[in-house]
């Protein structure tokens, strides 16, 4: 018996991997910048007591501030993604921290801001805008700082809190090292005796094969694991739950989730809405689940079943060729313009392919103001791949035009729409695929893949958005979070959401665990909104073409955080304020259940 194993990383070609160095040449002159950047943030703090003296003062520190911080993200973003490619390297590991240092300074370099600029008042800005109209340019910033200005602390408390947040990101960079690097699984058995290596990778495509006992081997596999470590996961997620908690009473949030959804200005109606329509159309989940044990021939469905196509597999394999060219045919409704961008992108060092060992797992898409976006993958060569692709893409060119049309104060796109433009792709390739094929076979597995994008996306994260709500409610009613149960409540959301044709096996009661995401507080409800809002977008791009792709490139992704998120999305045609978008995309759901149960 042999095992299956992946390519170290100098074994992998040069141009499957992304061009950091089109970002910095080398890592001296990383260094460089590093030490300029120290310059930068004691330049920034040299403004501190003197934003009330003029416009001129006030501006030149808002420019300074942004120019500190454009290095800054240059620095930690560089110094990551050096460190992602290979998290072993404890060279890049240092960068890594020091970069999260540098950072945590620059912070405290301008604490003193916003409790000055609050001192200011709004009369005084309002007459700084006349004295020096370039400073109307930050008019939206401040404008942000008034709006929360109960949260805004004295500049000595804010100096603490930027101080703090090395360990506030403590939890978040433990789970990391132990989930990227030392965490280890037993490889798993073919039928033909072959061992095969169980990665984060491979972890779904395992899950997806026609080989029961291979997907049954491997689920166990991969939750033994963290189950061998479950108490020192569960210690450090309470932490990550609790410096949370410390934040939001530092700044007088009711909550944790108030804090969060307040940062892009999002009610908190979203949330509960999210919650409460899925809750409302989870027949039609527990209906496919009994579709799914039907057609497989099963008598009771595990866990380790769920991701198993239930048409029967087409046999095919892509190379990350095949799979670019599949996605920028499928995205030609974009226009000329988006798919040129895209095709030198895919071709000229913004995509890391493949996986190798101690890569981190799953995938992304990060950049620096100034510089190209970049993508990582774990590319399987599978369908799930293509859409990965096309997922992280959809981020990479939302990061391109934000970038390229906004000042830098604007530019970071908010987080409750970061996941619209990536799932716009994911919903316009499953479009052209069931278009373009005239085999009946492949598109009943098309349809069941985009099933499966509904349940792993609008259902899972929403499942997962309740968890964490639910965790962090308990931890401020008082009651004690224990593996044991976190556990129980996972269990129970599973059986809730999946219903009785789905035995709930004990295993996946450990899931919340390995779910890098539960690190970003309020971050996985977005997953699920962003697709109801894609849904919209590609629906009124394949019906109405380039009238309904202009306002969604010029309104939105060229939008960066010039508006509210909800504004944003509201100006190129979709309202997310009320639960008609979510609504939707489950009756789309509910229509496609229909075809395939025919």
């Amino acid at each position: 018996m042999t095992d299956v194993l992946i390519r170290k990383r100098d074994e992998i070609e040069d141009r499957y991997k992304w061009k950091l160095e089109d970002m910095f040449p080398a890592d001296s002159d990383w260094e460089e910048e590093y030490s300029a950047a120290g310059r930068q943030a004691a330049e920034a703090a040299g403004y501190a007591g003197r934003l009330s003296d003029s416009a001129e003062v006030l501006y030149e520190s808002l420019k300074a501030t942004d120019e500190l911080f454009y290095h800054i993200e240059r620095l930690y973003v560089y110094a990551n993604e050096r460190h992602h490619q290979d998290t072993t390297v404890e060279k890049y590991q240092a960068m890594s921290d020091r970069a999260d240092q540098i950072m945590i300074e620059a912070y405290g370099a301008v604490s003193y801001a916003e409790p000055e600029i609050l001192k200011l008042g709004r009369d005084t800005i309002e007459q700084f805008y006349q004295d020096k109209p370039e400073l109307l340019m930050y008019r939206r910033k401040l404008d942000e700082i008034y709006r929360t200005a109960e949260h805004t602390l004295s500049a000595e408390q804010e100096a603490m809190l930027a101080e703090a947040r090395d360990l506030a990101a403590s939890p978040g960079n433990i789970f990391h090292a132990y989930n990227d690097s030392d965490i280890h699984f037993h490889s798993v058995h073919d039928v033909f005796g072959q061992r095969i290596a169980v990665t984060h990778g491979n972890f779904i495509s395992l899950l997806t094969g026609s080989d029961r006992m291979v997907r049954r081997e491997a689920f166990k596999n991969v939750y033994d694991a963290y189950k061998k470590m479950g108490h020192t996961v569960t210690a450090t997620f309470v932490s990550h739950l609790k410096q949370e908690a410390f934040f939001a009473r530092s700044r007088h949030y009711a909550s944790v989730r108030a804090m969060h959804l307040d940062a892009g200005n999002i009610p908190e109606a979203v949330y509960d809405q999210l919650i409460e329509a899925v809750h409302r159309h989870l027949p039609a989940l527990h209906q496919y689940m009994s579709l799914r044990r039907e057609r497989m021939g099963l008598e009771r469905m595990h866990m380790f079943d769920l991701y198993t196509p239930i048409v029967e597999a087409v046999d095919r394999k892509y190379t990350y060729e095949e799979a670019c060219e599949l996605v920028l045919r499928a995205l030609a409704p974009m226009g000329d313009e988006y798919i040129s961008v895209m095709r030198d992108g895919l071709s000229d060092g913004w995509v890391d392919v493949y996986e190798n060992p101690g890569k981190r797992s799953g995938a992304y898409s990060w950049a620096a103001y100034g510089t190209h976006p970049y993508v990582l993958m774990n590319f399987q060569g599978d369908l799930e791949s293509v859409f990965t692709l096309a997922h992280e893409m959809g981020h990479a060119m939302h990061t391109y035009y934000s970038n390229k049309n906004q000042p830098s104060v604007y530019a970071d796109y908010l987080i409750f729409v970061a996941e619209v433009a990536s799932t716009c792709n994911e919903a316009l390739l499953i479009h052209y695929m069931l278009s373009d094929t005239t085999d009946e076979k492949e598109r009943k597995y098309l349809i069941n893949h985009y099933l499966e994008m509904f349940r792993t996306t609008l259902f899972r994260q929403t499942m997962f958005a309740e968890f964490e709500h639910i965790v962090h409610q308990r931890l401020t009613e008082g009651e004690p979070l224990t593996m044991e149960s976190l556990c129980m409540l996972y269990h129970e959301l599973n059986v809730t959401y999946y219903g009785s044709d789905v035995y709930v096996d004990s295993e996946i009661d450990y899931e919340w665990m390995r779910i890098p995401h539960f690190y970003t507080s309020y971050y996985v409800y977005q997953y699920a909104t962003g697709f109801s809002a894609a849904a919209a977008f590609a629906h009124r791009i394949i019906e109405k073409g380039s009238d309904a792709v202009k306002p969604y490139i010029h309104e939105f992704l060229m939008g960066g955080c010039s508006k509210d998120p909800i504004d944003l999305l509201a100006a190129a045609g979709v309202d997310m304020s009320g639960p008609q978008p979510v609504e939707e995309a489950l009756g789309v759901f509910e229509e496609y259940l229909n075809l395939l149960s025919r």
